[in-house]
């Protein structure tokens, strides 16, 4: 057999080396989620925050190892919908993957605006929440219309601003312990009368959404340069430098500030820093938290906007989300509409419900993405890539379904809402093509 660079034959350049493909994998996964969520976790395993975490690094792994597989065997495919396309031969299986990746960023996006109108923003400004995480999401719509490359640029500021954030959180409760402050023993302190198992089982469903992001990277695959060898160290080696900056964060949070404080807190880092009494301002903090925060929700909201134009352009929704403005060429109708699907969906819960439901979202991508590892194990291709060894995409398979079963009602009704709506747009695509063909046969 001969053996091929497996995208040789691309147009595009192969510009991204290992170091920069493992920075953009730790930016999408390091980041907003673990600002706002340390306190909700905490509600549900009290100071054992560390371990749920744990737990959801390494059904994110699992995972993981199909993406290695997939995007090493076929660098051009461009993530999940294709995989399954690939795999299932069904258009239609492939739209579902694609809407939920979709439906997943936006619904993101929501999460964070409410995490950003919460106590980071009260240091600022004392202003009702709902409010503000509207206006917020607004603001956003309009960053993303005015270009990607403004976009990016403010990415690429706002990223090293979080992950010193978290550095820092990790630094100040360090030196904290070694004056011999605080409590370490509260790290494996449940709350009272709550099963160990099932606490740290529910907590990692929300821990969950903190790896998330890993997936996007699939679709620079075509950029890597030695993408068999690169990609597999890049995505592993950011998801676990992502896992021991989340343990140290977990540590940190409960060594330094007791569980029923910490416990629903929208701003716990903040409160972690306080509790130290460093005497870092708590405006300085909160200011690198919003950051964080508004950064995570603007890579959501300019990954949603381009997967609804992506669809459009491809016949998949109506041809009115494909539009541009003619100066900016920014898709400014899937702009729009992905921002006010945002907007509703803040007024329909919490952060935790929000979380919750990106999480189902994925997992329904991720189990796709597991199967289709396996069906295309008989799909020979010319070129050496990563294999993933048979049992992985098992166990990530039933992690999927484990994770899936432990999801409320509620999480489920909106889910299945976002569905629908996918569905009602690609019925009436379906529709419009189906008379436009009929037309066209007079």
């Amino acid at each position: 057999m001969t053996i091929t660079e497996p995208n040789a034959d691309t147009r595009l350049k192969r510009g991204i080396t290992g170091p920069l493909l493992y920075l953009f994998i730790l930016g999408d996964v390091l980041g907003a989620g673990v600002y706002a969520l340390v306190g909700v976790i905490s509600k549900e395993v009290g100071g054992a925050i560390w371990m749920p975490l744990m737990v959801a690094l390494a059904l994110a792994l699992l995972t993981a190892g199909s993406y290695a597989e997939l995007v090493t065997k076929y660098p051009k495919a461009g993530g999940a919908a294709v995989f399954a396309e690939r795999a299932f031969k069904r258009p239609f299986i492939s739209f579902l993957v694609g809407f939920c990746m979709l439906a997943a960023g936006v619904t993101s996006a929501a999460g964070l605006a409410q995490a950003f109108a919460g106590g980071y923003l009260t240091t600022f400004i004392d202003v009702p929440a709902t409010p503000a995480a509207l206006v917020f999401l607004l603001l956003l719509g309009l960053l993303n219309m005015r270009g990607i490359k403004e976009s990016v640029r403010t990415n690429v500021v706002m990223t090293v601003i979080e992950v010193s954030g978290l550095v820092l959180v990790i630094v100040v409760v360090g030196i904290f312990l070694a004056a011999g402050n605080g409590d370490l023993s509260r790290v494996n302190e449940f709350p009272p009368g709550v099963g160990p198992a099932s606490a740290v089982l529910a907590a990692s469903l929300i821990a969950y959404y903190s790896f998330v992001g890993f997936e996007v990277s699939a679709n620079v695959a075509e950029e890597v340069h030695d993408v068999s060898r690169v990609y597999p160290r890049a995505l592993f080696g950011a998801l676990l430098t992502a896992g021991v900056v989340y343990l140290l964060i977990g540590l940190a949070s409960s060594a330094a500030l007791a569980p029923d404080q910490l416990a629903g807190s929208t701003s716990p880092l903040l409160d972690v820093v306080a509790a130290t009494g460093a005497g870092i301002p708590g405006w300085l903090f909160s200011l690198v938290a919003l950051i964080a925060v508004a950064n995570g929700a603007l890579l959501t909201m300019i990954m949603s906007s381009r997967i609804t134009f992506g669809m459009a352009e491809q016949g998949l929704f109506p041809s009115v989300f494909d539009r541009v403005l003619p100066r900016r060429r920014t898709p400014w109708v899937a702009i729009v509409a992905t921002t006010l699907l945002a907007m509703a969906l803040t007024l329909t819960g919490g952060l935790e419900s929000l979380s919750q439901t990106v999480v189902l979202l994925l997992l329904f991508v991720f189990l796709s993405t597991n199967i289709a590892v396996l069906v295309l194990r008989k799909d020979a291709v010319e070129h050496t890539h990563f294999h993933i060894p048979v049992v992985f995409p098992y166990l990530a398979i039933a992690s999927c379904i484990l994770l899936l079963t432990q999801q409320t009602g509620e999480i489920w009704l909106r889910t299945g809402i976002l569905l629908a709506i996918g569905l009602a747009l690609y019925g009436v695509q379906r529709l419009v093509r189906g008379r436009t063909k009929e037309a066209s046969t007079r």
